[in-house]
């Protein structure tokens, strides 16, 4: 079973960068709402599902709309004030099926095919490595299970591509990298996923909730409305980059079987 209790310098930065705004995410509507959850809650509904996985947790979401319709859930993030915050909140909503586990993607302290399925939304751009959390995550999921990826995507484009990975790296240091859909099919296929469903849908971000849930700096949050405003037209059509800051990005949900 893999060790996941030794962080690296990376994790430890992003479970102290989220867990100072556990509750920010908690209460988040961006991150309650959506029709990706609409989706995972209807995927789930009524397959007598056992066990399920919520991995990166975050504010814990995916565990709030999966555990009506499965046994047990599992919540598991790097954050032990994120997952405390977690806990709290699945006492509040009468959820008694939802348990947390500390931990990093990439090190899953659970044994081989011991999940029904595997969630993981919003949490695999904070992630080391994604192919190897994204195999670690194949790994513990059993055969004829499936595993659900909702995050945010990269464009193909190299220009619209560095300046989401500017904007989100300045707004949040912890940020390592948002994917394009080929690099996620790449690492379903490595890992012996067969994708079922791929479907990319519109994420609007107002900017100052955006900002403020991270508490990102004034100075930074000043940089990032600078170089919105320094790019051309054709990204700033792309992003539906608005006067106020405001703007949208891509996301993906990938159904994949084991």
């Amino acid at each position: 079973m893999p060790d996941s209790r030794t962080p690296t310098d990376h994790e430890s930065h992003v479970a102290a960068q989220f867990g100072a705004q556990a509750q920010a995410y908690v209460a988040s509507l961006t991150h309650a709402q959506g029709a990706d959850l609409d989706a995972l809650a209807a995927l789930l509904a009524g397959r007598g599902v056992a066990r399920l996985l919520d991995l990166g947790c975050g504010g814990g979401h995916v565990s709030y709309v999966c555990a009506p319709h499965v046994g047990a859930v599992v919540a598991y993030d790097l954050s032990p004030q994120m997952l405390a915050a977690v806990a709290a909140s699945a006492a509040e909503r009468g959820l008694a099926n939802i348990s947390v586990r500390q931990g990093a993607a990439e090190r899953l302290p659970f044994d081989d095919a011991s999940f029904d399925v595997v969630v993981t939304r919003m949490s695999a751009h904070h992630w080391t490595d994604m192919p190897a959390g994204l195999a670690q995550a194949a790994r513990v999921t059993r055969l004829g299970g499936q595993v659900v990826v909702i995050d945010t995507i990269a464009p193909d484009s190299p220009k619209a591509d560095s300046f989401l990975q500017a904007v989100e790296l300045l707004r949040d240091p912890s940020h390592v990298r948002d994917y394009t859909q080929a690099q996620w099919l790449a690492a379903a296929q490595a890992c012996g996923l067969r994708v079922l469903r791929a479907t990319v849908r519109k994420l609007p971000l107002g900017f100052d909730a955006w900002i403020a849930r991270m508490a990102t700096p004034p100075a930074a949050a000043a940089a990032i409305r600078a170089l919105q405003a320094a790019m051309p037209a054709e990204i700033q059509a792309r992003f539906q980059i608005a006067p106020d800051g405001s703007f949208a990005i891509n996301t993906l949900m990938l159904e994949m079987a084991r």
